[in-house]
């Protein structure tokens, strides 16, 4: 039992097993949010093996909500990749696996998702960044409270000036600016809380003109739970965008540069595209609505309340 137990989690680097209370207590005691950031989580030379095997961007889906291709592309199918991602998939559904991630969040009872929906690899282009959200808070097709995010970034030359850091908000709404930032630098795990507080984006990538054609790559695993405390339950929704605020340098007196230009017209494009969203989303929600018996008696109350009041 030991011996299988130790080849389950043989993913993780051993250092990092060793110092499974010390991080437990960092993710409890974290703002905004219970989250723990980790180095080197995994095992050095399995790491490399899946940088090694990570799809071609346009192997993955990258077509966006509007049908054209994106800045993003991801895949969930990872056994399709090879040994390292079989390895990965094998390790991440083990029970000591979920086990030593309970142990790091007091989460018992951990589910992986075979079907990994909104996991997978990730990876963004050049000028991609992420508004703060909320994820989904239930597995779309199983009965299963969304509880964590494990993400593992594969990123070995990255430089903190070139952006796409991963952003923690208290309250996205009022603050302009994360709570914390953490770089995607390579082998750097994060592990975070999901839930209706765990507000969390990627600000923009901004690679120098000579690096403009790498990507910012990095695995996401979510792992659920069949119940959860009552007080941090909530009725069943989607993932929840809130747009960015200003940055606080605009302000009365603020000279607009010309960096200033583009940061604004890139704002108001993401609050645009996100209005677009909306409304298709609305337009899809009232066409359904319109359809088959329930829409045509809807129709017909519709029509005569419109009546009546002439």
């Amino acid at each position: 039992m030991q011996v299988q137990a130790v080849a389950e989690t043989a993913i993780i680097n051993p250092v990092v097993l060793a110092k499974v209370s010390e991080y437990s207590r960092e993710f409890a005691t974290a703002a905004p949010f219970p989250h723990v950031v980790i180095d080197d989580f995994l095992e050095p030379t399995f790491a490399h093996a899946l940088l090694d095997a990570f799809p071609a961007f346009e192997r993955g889906n990258f077509i966006g909500d509007s049908g054209e291709p994106g800045g993003k592309s991801t895949l969930a199918k990872v056994r399709n990749l090879g040994q390292a991602y079989q390895q990965l998939d094998d390790a991440i559904q083990s029970p000591a696996f979920l086990d030593t991630i309970g142990r790091i969040t007091s989460v018992d009872g951990l589910i992986y998702d075979p079907w990994y929906l909104g996991g997978g690899t990730h990876e963004n282009r050049n000028g991609m960044a992420l508004d703060p959200h909320v994820d989904f808070n239930y597995h779309p097709s199983e009965r299963w409270h969304r509880r964590l995010n494990l993400i593992v970034y594969l990123n070995p030359a990255w430089e903190d000036a070139w952006g796409g850091h991963l952003e923690l908000f208290r309250d996205p709404h009022a603050d302009g600016r994360p709570s914390r930032t953490v770089s995607p630098v390579f082998n750097r795990c994060v592990i975070f809380e999901t839930s209706e507080r765990s507000w969390h984006g990627f600000d923009a990538i901004r690679l120098p003109e000579q690096h403009a054609s790498m990507t910012r790559r990095s695995v996401a695993l979510y792992f659920y739970s069949k119940d959860r405390p009552a007080e941090e339950t909530a009725s069943r929704h989607t993932t929840f965008y809130v747009n960015r605020q200003l940055p606080e340098r605009f302000t009365d007196g603020h000279t607009l540069t010309r960096s200033d230009v583009a940061e604004i017209k890139q704002l108001l494009e993401q609050r645009d595209a996100h209005i677009r969203m909306l409304y298709t989303d609305n337009t899809g929600l009232r066409e359904a609505q319109d359809r088959g018996l329930t829409g045509h008696l809807l129709y017909l109350a519709k029509r005569a309340y419109v009546r009546f009041r002439r």
